[in-house]
């Protein structure tokens, strides 16, 4: 994109209506750069078995999609390996949470499936279900021992950074109340609560979400790779719902 020709009269010497739209134009321009970003995140997101990778399913994958929990047992006693893998590096446990079939992920632990298992893009069930803003799916998941700790995805993140991402404070919140990390960085050098600015959009599912990390004590001062801090981050994207949280808690 070439660089937008800077107005000659300051913006804070333009009648407010003008003033109104230059912030306009300046958060969409943002968007603009920002979203071939975003796409790349999305092209590396998680991947949920197809249609046609359902119909192919037999076994315990067939059983786990289906989310037959007798039928789990059954092929689980008849010594059908639970933490087999389908051709994306999916156990059963992960067709199980990304149908949101709660019952069949109790049955697959039970007959001794790894619930912590990432599959070929380093996602674990609680992280599927972070991304899915399906809390009962993961508070299903955290009860059945997948860790709020992991550190998941090919940009060694955690699912409180992907539910922080997406503005899903509902799952923040759950997240916190397991344990975690609220400060963990990941390769691209941002917390849960930089994210939740940088990928955000301001509105109010993000300014909650950030509120929640606030609330339960991320670092409001931990900057990312290139040092700014994200009080400056949302005060540069006209964020000031952000910018009045992290003031209101010393941020600098």
């Amino acid at each position: 994109m070439p660089p937008v020709q800077q107005c000659a009269v300051p913006i804070s010497a333009r009648p407010w209506p003008a003033r109104q739209a230059g912030q306009r134009l300046r958060r969409s321009l943002r968007v603009a750069v920002a979203l071939p970003f975003v796409a790349a995140l999305v092209a590396h997101a998680q991947v949920a078995p197809s249609a046609a990778e359902r119909a192919g399913y037999t076994g315990l994958f067939a059983a786990a999609a289906a989310g037959d929990a007798a039928a789990i047992r059954s092929l689980a006693a008849a010594g059908a390996k639970v933490d087999a893998r389908d051709a994306r590096g999916r156990t059963p446990f992960h067709v199980a949470a990304f149908a949101r079939r709660r019952a069949a992920m109790r049955a697959l632990v039970a007959a001794g499936a790894d619930p912590n298992a990432l599959e070929s893009d380093r996602y674990d069930a609680v992280t599927i279900a972070a991304v899915a803003d399906d809390v009962e799916t993961l508070e299903a998941a955290l009860a059945l021992g997948n860790r709020a700790t992991n550190v998941t995805s090919r940009y060694d993140g955690t699912a409180l950074i992907a539910a922080a991402h997406l503005g899903h404070e509902r799952v923040v919140r759950a997240l916190i109340r397991a344990g975690a990390p609220l400060d963990h960085v990941n390769n691209l050098g941002w917390t849960a609560l930089i994210e939740s600015v940088v990928l955000g959009d301001g509105g109010p599912r993000h300014v909650s979400t950030l509120e929640a990390l606030v609330d339960a004590g991320a670092s409001v001062n931990l900057p990312d790779r290139s040092g700014t801090t994200p009080l400056a981050l949302a005060r540069s994207r006209g964020y000031r719902e952000m910018a009045d949280i992290l003031e209101r808690v010393g941020a600098r």
